[in-house]
């Protein structure tokens, strides 16, 4: 028989289980980043703040941006807010990487191989990277507070694991510059196939 208190501690059980479950129930959602125009957009950085999802990475969570031919490899990096990135030089030569960004600024003077140590990125916004001996070299490293996120691909399509429901995606690309966080849309998750996320002028 259940006492006076049980029927309420079972609700809140249930009411807890509930309030976790869209990250449970997540599944791949396509997604069309297109213009004004309807034309797709290539490049852009799709993050979806979902609730109940802690905005930083596992600790130790770690990412890579190298150096390779003279050029940033990746040119555009995405990680989540608390992510410990790497920049192995695989060149000859050696580079001087460094960012005056608000978001994150850093500097790793002349260095061959792989610095010893990781740059913690634990703030959102947008690092941009250049190389003091190269200065054509040039990178963005974009934090979100979300695990959501992608690039778009030549054809504006990409696709993020998302619990059902509605949602706000925020979009940026790089000409946009770092002191802008990005548009917001809204959407609604489907299973009839991609959402398009149509970007403002």
């Amino acid at each position: 028989m259940l006492s006076h208190s049980e029927p309420a501690l079972l609700l809140a059980a249930a009411l807890f289980a509930l309030a976790q479950a869209p990250a449970a129930i997540a599944a791949p959602q396509g997604l069309m980043v297109v213009d004004t125009a309807g034309q797709p957009v290539a490049g852009a950085v799709v993050s979806v703040l979902v609730r109940g999802v802690r905005a930083t990475a596992p600790s130790g969570t770690l990412a890579q941006l190298g150096q390779r031919n003279k050029q940033f490899e990746p040119t555009l990096l995405v990680v989540q807010t608390g992510t410990l990135v790497n920049f192995p030089n695989f060149d000859t030569v050696r580079h001087h990487v460094y960012s005056f960004s608000p978001a994150r600024p850093f500097e790793i003077k002349l260095y061959a191989g792989t610095p010893a140590q990781p740059v913690l990125f634990d703030k959102p916004g947008t690092a941009t990277l250049g190389c003091n001996i190269h200065d054509r070299m040039l990178a963005y490293v974009h934090v979100v507070d979300t695990p959501h996120f992608g690039v778009s691909d030549e054809r504006g399509r990409l696709t993020i694991d998302l619990p059902g429901g509605e949602h706000t995606a925020r979009i940026w690309k790089p000409a946009m510059g770092e002191k802008v966080p990005g548009q917001e849309v809204r959407f609604a998750t489907t299973a009839a196939g991609a959402v398009t996320l149509r970007m403002n002028p």
